[in-house]
């Protein structure tokens, strides 16, 4: 999504032509959550100049109260007009870089840490890390009184189209809308699941890319409203069918030269690949945490509905962790596909870039390619092959988490321990719950 890098002065000018009203000063916490602040235009110089504070007690893994107060320092290459709400003025937005009152950058904040990561890259003689995510989504009828529902609204499958597709002109508005926000979209279909959907748009550096997923999200979730529909991202909402993937593409640059390709090496792949994928795999438990940060993420996780559950990869056969599409030159790849869209990006893409640099640092090499079908693979044969399984819980993935220093550094230490902390208690909770399927096992029989 390349755009032309604005100054505070053309910002100003935006706002007088367009009759901007608001302001939405956008962040992500540690959870992934998008947070604003929202302004009337009167703060735009305060904004401007990065001088607007808010409570960072209120946030969740942020500070104490006792240290509340940090600053919002907006990124003015992602002003954005809303185009759906001008009923009281147009609502534009920046999205922001938390900072101290010190003036230093918060060690808490996702976008922050992530740019960290990206420093390391380029001391590493990279120039540039770049993400091309396939977002999946469901999309549910609202009751009268607009609260969600678990009822579908299309029957559809994979690449099908209306009437099977009811769920098309909400799908079809999103992409119009995004387009009119600046994505390039690639690709729009329907899902194998029926209520399923997945809009793909344009890789971007890293950062850029995070923005775009949140940016996404909101649009998605907006939209499908206005269509009497709630948008998830649930990783698995609904039992027997597939559930919601994020699929990473993931390539490093030097400059114009994409650092994973060599027209002369094996598949015509580059060194620095093999290593940056055997660093993926060697940390893949370790980051599963990250990638997949809900109680609900490992019901995705299983075999038989195409989500990866084995450490292995392979240059066409979709059942292992990490694919390699075969677009070559500057399109040449890494596709993870275990990460899910309840992932903070910003954390998921420190933890990946930092377990690839991993590899290309200690010039790791990767097992051999694995070009059968796992899932009908016996456990004996996946062993003899090296083949090893992705954690099943929340609670095994954050102990190979805390076990892998290479990863909880990619967070920091306070992000690690908040991300960490709230993950524990989720995953508590989870286990003190009574569920409906107990019920329906134990309650007539006991």
């Amino acid at each position: 999504m390349p755009k032309a890098k604005k100054t505070a002065e053309e910002i100003k000018a935006i706002v007088e032509k367009e009759h901007v009203r608001f302001l939405r000063l956008m962040f992500t916490d540690i959870m992934g959550t998008i947070k604003n602040v929202e302004v009337p235009v009167s703060q735009l110089d305060k904004v401007l100049e990065n001088k607007m504070m808010f409570d960072g007690s209120s946030i969740e893994g942020f500070v104490r109260i006792e240290e509340s107060d940090m600053y919002l320092h907006p990124d003015l290459d992602t002003w954005m007009i809303f185009p759906w709400e001008s009923e009281h003025g147009k609502v534009a937005r920046l999205i922001c870089d938390i900072y101290n009152p010190d003036g230093t950058p918060f060690a808490g904040d996702p976008r922050g840490n992530l740019k960290r990561a990206l420093a390391d890259m380029e001391k590493a003689g990279f120039t540039s890390f770049n993400l091309g995510p396939e977002p999946e989504f469901f999309l549910f009828k609202l009751a009268a009184d607009n609260s969600i529902t678990t009822e579908l609204n299309d029957q559809g499958g994979y690449f099908d189209f209306a009437p099977t597709d009811l769920g098309e002109n909400c799908r079809r508005d999103i992409v119009l809308e995004l387009e009119n926000l600046g994505f390039e979209v690639e690709a729009s279909h329907h899902e194998v699941a029926p209520g399923q959907h997945e809009i793909d748009f344009k890789y971007a550096n890293a950062v850029e890319a995070c923005d775009n997923i949140q940016t996404f999200k909101l649009v998605v979730k907006t939209i499908a409203r206005k269509h009497g529909l709630h948008a998830t991202f649930m990783a698995k909402p609904l039992f027997g069918i597939n559930g919601s993937g994020m699929h990473c593409n993931m390539s490093l640059f030097k400059g114009s030269e994409n650092a994973f390709f060599d027209k002369d090496g094996d598949i015509q792949l580059s060194q620095t690949a093999y290593h940056f994928l055997a660093g993926l795999m060697k940390h893949a438990k370790a980051f599963t945490a990250i990638c997949n940060p809900t109680v609900n993420s490992y019901k995705r996780l299983v075999p038989g509905y195409e989500a990866p559950v084995y450490i292995a990869w392979s240059g066409r056969n979709r059942s292992p962790l990490i694919r390699v599409p075969e677009s070559r030159g500057l399109s040449t790849r890494l596709e993870l596909r275990s990460v899910d869209p309840t992932a903070n990006p910003y954390l998921a893409l420190a933890a990946l870039l930092t377990a690839g640099l991993d590899g290309v640092k200690n010039e790791l090499e990767p097992p051999k390619s694995v070009d059968r079908n796992i899932y009908v693979m016996t456990e004996e044969e996946r062993e003899a092959a090296h083949i090893y399984d992705l954690p099943g819980t929340l609670q095994a993935s954050l102990a190979e988490l805390k076990n892998d220093q290479v990863i909880v550094d990619s967070l920091g230490s306070h992000i690690f321990n908040n991300f960490y902390e709230a993950k524990t208690i989720e995953w508590q909770a989870f286990g003190q719950a009574v569920t409906e399927w107990e019920r329906e096992q134990y309650l007539e029989l006991y």
